[in-house]
């Protein structure tokens, strides 16, 4: 961990419960450069926008992509607040981001570790470093909520 990812992490956060008053599943998403400011960021937004791929990550990712007029997003770190799927490590490989620091665990369907180790997968000619657990909890309580309250 590094001194950018926790303000980082609290913008994500924030994105997170953005996310959650908009009735999405709340996981936020922030990418920073090489000196901790944020040049994107996401959220979820796949029930607003019927977009089956409108996961924060990916949100982020296309922001971040189009702001600095390139694909290749390398040396920057992503910072989520959910450990991102398989849709989301492919995207993140794609782009080349270098870094993955996220919040809570997914043991359903994280790629970063849990249940899927994409983003480090030595037979993928690109890897990325990962960082987990990064306000776990905050992370996990948003939604937790979340699913309590459509229950």
């Amino acid at each position: 961990m590094t001194a950018a990812d926790d303000p980082a992490m609290e913008r994500a956060l924030a994105l997170a419960a953005d996310a959650a008053r908009a009735d999405e599943i709340p996981v936020g998403a922030v990418i920073v450069d090489v000196d901790g400011r944020i040049i994107a960021e996401g959220r979820n937004t796949r029930e607003e926008t019927h977009d089956p791929t409108g996961h924060a990550e990916v949100n982020a990712i296309r922001a971040a992509a189009a702001s600095l007029g390139s694909w290749n997003l390398e040396g920057r770190t992503l910072v989520v607040t959910l450990e991102p799927c398989p849709m989301c490590a492919g995207a993140i490989l794609q782009s080349r981001i270098s870094r993955v620091v996220f919040g809570a665990w997914d043991d359903k369907a994280g790629a970063a570790g849990s249940m899927y180790d994409l983003l480090r997968d030595r037979r993928l000619p690109y890897r990325a470093e990962v960082v987990g657990g990064i306000r776990a909890d905050d992370a996990a309580a948003l939604l937790r909520d979340f699913f309590e309250q459509r229950r």
